[in-house]
């Protein structure tokens, strides 16, 4: 009996083992696991859909809205040239700020004679494009065919934008034709010789120029002066006044006294001998 019993217990104990409980929970777990991953991926598109319609929304806003195309710049530096001016020199009125080139804008505005340097940053609205301006500074005023003009220290014309007293004139003799172009540039013999002169004689109300002569004034005693182009004024009027204080020592009245060679240099008499 004892061997049957112990028959009967082990085929109780079999079933039990062959039951595998935790098998179907595990079925059960990995069930729910697949069902996330699906909710999962799901979610996940939804979202990437969401921020292509936002991307495709701010692209739309941000070529179509007005706001972004420029209408008006800011600028800074300016005393003689006018913020309009520079608009028109930049080229891009109505174009959109993703099209704008700082490096383009730059040179546009550059061409401009009465612009030494300018500076072009581009942003966001309100202020999406800020430029600064470096301006030429006058050194004297050409006057030609009756046409008044800036110069620079560098020769280059610039349009005169207001009277300047202080400025030096300088007067171009009626046998050269037409006044001077936007794009011409004087040269620098003439530039250091009229800023020299005018040390020299800074209460002379305006110089003279002639393409042969040079520069020259018309002395207040009465005759006229020539000097040439170039740096060495101060020995050519050293030459000059050395030459005059002679000719009135001797009773001599100069009609004009050139020292355009100051190796040699030349007078005619008006009256006397």
């Amino acid at each position: 009996m004892s061997l049957r019993s112990r028959d009967r217990r082990r085929t109780g104990r079999t079933p039990a083992v062959l039951r595998s409980v935790p098998a179907a929970k595990s079925d059960g777990q990995e069930t729910i696991q697949h069902g996330a991953r699906t909710s999962s991926a799901a979610n996940w598109r939804i979202v990437s859909f969401l921020i292509v319609v936002l991307l495709s929304a701010v692209l739309f806003v941000f070529f179509w809205a007005d706001v972004f195309y420029i209408h008006s710049i800011s600028v800074g530096g300016l005393h003689y040239t006018t913020k309009e001016e520079v608009f028109a020199l930049t080229g891009i009125a109505n174009m959109h700020v993703f099209w704008v080139d700082p490096v383009e804008v730059r040179q546009a505005i550059l061409r401009s004679p009465t612009v030494a340097d300018a500076q072009v940053i581009v942003g966001w609205p309100p202020n999406m494009v800020q430029i600064v301006v470096e301006e030429r500074e006058p050194a004297f005023v050409w006057e030609q065919a009756g046409v008044a003009t800036w110069i620079d220290l560098q020769g280059r014309v610039m349009r005169q934008r207001e009277d300047r007293p202080d400025l030096v004139r300088v007067v171009a003799e009626n046998s050269i034709e037409g006044p001077i172009g936007p794009n011409t540039q004087l040269e620098d013999s003439i530039v250091s010789g009229t800023l020299q002169l005018h040390a020299l004689f800074p209460d002379l109300p305006f110089l003279r120029y002639d393409p042969i002569k040079g520069l020259g004034f018309q002395d207040i005693r009465g005759w006229q002066a020539w000097f040439g182009v170039g740096t060495d004024m101060p020995e050519k009027i050293s030459i000059y006044n050395g030459i005059i204080n002679n000719l009135l020592s001797r009773g001599i009245q100069p009609g004009e006294v050139n020292v355009v060679n100051p190796d040699a240099p030349y007078y005619s008499a008006a009256w006397g001998r």
